[in-house]
């Protein structure tokens, strides 16, 4: 499909918002797409895949083109990440950008490793005192491929097999996933919100590594269980099924905004168990009336987000040393919090889509410092309970380079039954 000045101009325009943006790349193309109705389905998925693959690989092709001029950007994503040649484009630029392409084209690559792999310079630093050089070129080399499209069955009502067979009737290709068995992996990016399998509630979009958060924390049937921190729902939604729709589930969220969009997705879902529950702060009264009286508590703690650069790339550009470290503060203040929820004998898994250890293990290793009535369960433990090949330690790692799915860490914490000695 040959590449129009329309859409040229579209794209330009498009990089130019966000450069001037902090807003989620999600949202600025929804609010683009608004603001131009003229631009018809070919258009727009022309400029979405390229505005993702320039906040890709911005660093790279900012280096390489010299410039942050949104046309020239516009231009040399579609060369060196869309993979349109320069003959290709000549006939819809003009003469001047036709000779500026050339030239770009012949230009050599920076050699700066953190170029090189289109993260920034305090990133690539932090990664490097975390991982091996091997591991963090395989890490940053994974996040510039865009993710694949997960789903999840609910295990009330489906089964994995015959959803796969009933997608592959309606032209979709899936595979399982290697890891959840409630998972499949969809080829290509189709419209599901209209097949019956969705309307029914049989499926959801959740990706793999999230869906494995959900098993890691082993709800049981007729438990009190907390999803403290639960945004839009996913993991919510399989906890509940896990438990048979039977006990009580409390979706704890600050978010009125993010608890709605659960409301309909639950309602798909059959569930009756889940109880959504809008708090103020991590220290809300309802908090305080559930404590020492919950099975299981899960905290996907809001963090950087950085383990999910594959489909949110503006986010290493957006994050600094200094935003991750109020994100850690606020990470160890809603665990402390959340510490007062589980019984003694009940557990807590701490989670988030972070792979930078001020984020994940010191925090944990700081709570535990300071709480010597909770333990550490080693995750290789559940894991091998569940049948995973993980290479699960003390800590759960998962990561697109090695498992396929986002990048997520877990800690699975233990009030102990009676003080230590």
């Amino acid at each position: 499909m040959r590449v129009t000045r329309i859409q040229i101009d579209a794209l330009a325009e498009a990089i130019a918002e966000a450069q001037a943006s902090d807003r989620p790349a999600d949202m600025l193309l929804h609010l683009f797409f608004r603001a131009h109705p003229e631009l018809g389905v070919r258009d727009r998925s022309l400029v979405a895949e390229g505005l993702f693959g320039w906040l890709r690989r911005r660093r790279s092709l900012e280096a390489a083109a010299g410039t942050r001029n949104p046309r020239h950007l516009a231009l040399a994503t579609l060369v060196r990440d869309q993979g349109h040649s320069v003959r290709e484009l000549e006939p819809v630029v003009s003469d001047k950008d036709a000779a500026w392409l050339k030239e770009f084209k012949s230009r050599p690559p920076d050699d700066n490793p953190a170029v090189v792999h289109d993260v920034p310079d305090w990133l690539w630093e932090r990664l490097g005192a975390t991982v091996s050089d091997e591991e963090r070129s395989a890490m940053t080399r994974a996040w510039l491929q865009p993710a694949p499209l997960d789903l999840r069955i609910n295990p009330l009502t489906a089964d994995r097999d015959a959803i796969q067979a009933e997608l592959a009737a309606a032209g979709i290709e899936s595979t399982p996933t290697p890891h959840s068995p409630l998972g499949l992996r969809i080829a290509g990016r189709p419209a599901l919100n209209k097949l019956p399998a969705f309307t029914r509630g049989d499926i959801e979009v959740q990706d793999e590594g999230s869906q494995l958060l959900g098993l890691l924390a082993q709800p049981k049937r007729n438990s009190m269980v907390v999803d403290f921190c639960a945004g839009a729902g996913g993991k919510t939604l399989l906890l509940g099924a896990l438990m048979r729709n039977q006990g009580r589930l409390y979706a704890f969220d600050t978010s009125e905004r993010r608890l709605a969009k659960l409301k309909p997705r639950l309602k798909r879902s059959g569930l009756s168990n889940i109880h959504p529950q809008l708090i103020a702060h991590e220290n809300d009264v309802r908090i305080k009336r559930l404590a020492g009286k919950i099975d299981t508590v899960l905290i996907d703690a809001p963090c950087s987000g950085l383990g999910t650069l594959r489909r949110n790339p503006d986010l290493k550009w957006r994050q600094t040393p200094e935003s991750i470290a109020e994100l850690a503060a606020k990470q160890q203040s809603i665990l402390k919090s959340a510490a007062r929820l589980p019984k003694p004998g009940g557990r807590l898994v701490y989670a988030t889509c972070s792979v930078l250890p001020e984020e994940n293990e010191r925090v944990v290793e700081a709570f535990l410092a300071e709480r010597p009535d909770f333990r550490l369960v080693p995750a290789s433990e559940t894991a091998a309970k569940l049948g995973w090949q993980v290479g699960a330690g003390d800590f759960l790692h998962l990561a697109p380079h090695r498992q396929g799915c986002d990048a997520f860490f877990a800690a699975v914490l233990e009030r102990r039954e009676s003080a230590p000695v």
